[in-house]
């Protein structure tokens, strides 16, 4: 048997099959077992983003100084199978993991994942709060009171009293426990993108400020979700304003009551709040809902009539009148639609 073995290799080859060998070992443990440091406090916070390659990981892991060699790492992720196995989410990364601790991690381990979210075109801050804590388990308390902070606002630039507005309504990528602050900048940032230069001229143009728009676009949205009524709507309050009109708009007064939206009495109108319409003129003193984007353009872009007065139709749209007899025939006609449907309920 040892003459075999000798005569298919000699003992050069042995030696060097045996160096080969142990080389392989060396690098394979250093390349996948060998912790490794990086010179900042542990742990260090990661995230990872849907749709992103993990070349891409590969590189952002080594320019913040967590791995030392890429091709290391992206050879032991070969071997592991692990880059169609990572996940879009935020890691907590502890100081001295080997490449196949930190793959499995990536793979495996506890995380903050990446959701998709969506604000509505009307929603309030708290009702975002809420869906904050539900989807994506940020604290709501936390998120509401910082949203109201005014050294929080002018600290990103927005010199109100709160971000009540301007936490602008579209489909968000965040991640899982997410800092209300880190929310917050996330919503505002869309909002400024959105609001460009353009829209500002136009702001301008109007003779109103941003702070205005914004206001008087979230009243349009709490009037109405049907986006090709907004500018019509948009019209008739910009005429109120023009007159000096009291515009009489039921979302600002629904905004400020104690149990919220509900249909209005006449005791509610008697409320003294800045934000009754009824009773002051001019707008309120801030938005009462994150508008949205339909409802901003109809704010700054009205339809031009002669519309001074509405009322719901019954089917989720509006009546519109020039004059007060105008209006006082549509709400007698909402009435009796109103009176009708009760009437067919009950047979």
């Amino acid at each position: 048997m040892k003459s075999k073995y000798t005569k298919l290799l000699t003992r050069c080859d042995f030696l060097i099959v045996l160096m080969v060998f142990f080389l392989v070992l060396i690098f394979s443990y250093i390349t996948f077992f060998t912790p490794n440091y990086y010179g900042t406090k542990s742990p260090v916070s990661f995230d990872i983003i849907k749709g992103e390659s993990f070349s891409s990981v590969v590189d952002r892991l080594y320019d913040q100084g967590i791995i030392p060699n890429k091709i290391n790492f992206k050879f032991a992720g070969f071997i592991y199978g692990a880059e169609r196995k990572i996940r879009a989410a935020r890691f907590q990364v502890i100081n001295g993991l080997s490449y196949l601790d930190l793959l499995d991690l990536f793979i495996s381990g506890k995380c903050d994942y990446q959701r998709t979210l969506t604000i509505r075109p009307g929603q309030t801050i708290k009702w975002l709060a809420h869906r904050l804590q539900k989807y994506v388990y940020i604290d709501s308390t936390e998120f509401v009171q910082l949203a109201n902070k005014k050294e929080f606002a002018d600290s990103l630039g927005l010199k109100q009293n709160s971000f009540e507005g301007y936490l602008f309504a579209s489909d968000y990528e965040i991640f899982e426990r997410s800092s209300p602050a880190e929310a917050i900048t996330l919503f505002y940032n869309s909002f400024n993108t959105f609001y460009n230069d353009s829209l500002k001229l136009r702001t301008k143009e109007l003779g109103f400020t941003i702070h205005e728009v914004i206001t008087l676009a979230s009243i349009i949205k709490g009037e109405t979700h049907k986006e090709v009524e907004m500018s019509r709507i948009s019209g008739v309050y910009h005429n109120r304003l023009r007159i000096g009109m009291r515009l009489q708009a039921d979302p600002t007064i629904q905004y400020v009551l104690p149990g919220g939206w509900k249909r209005l009495t006449h005791k509610d109108l008697e409320l003294d709040s800045p934000y009754n319409t009824y009773k002051y003129f001019g707008l309120p003193p801030g938005p009462i809902n994150s508008p949205g984007k339909s409802a901003i353009l109809a704010a700054l872009y009205p339809e031009k009539n002669n519309y001074l007065y509405f009322v719901a139709d019954g089917t989720g749209g509006h009546l519109f009148g020039k004059t007060l007899n105008e209006h006082n025939r549509n709400v007698k006609l909402y009435r009796e639609y109103v009176r009708k449907i009760k009437d067919q309920s009950k047979k």
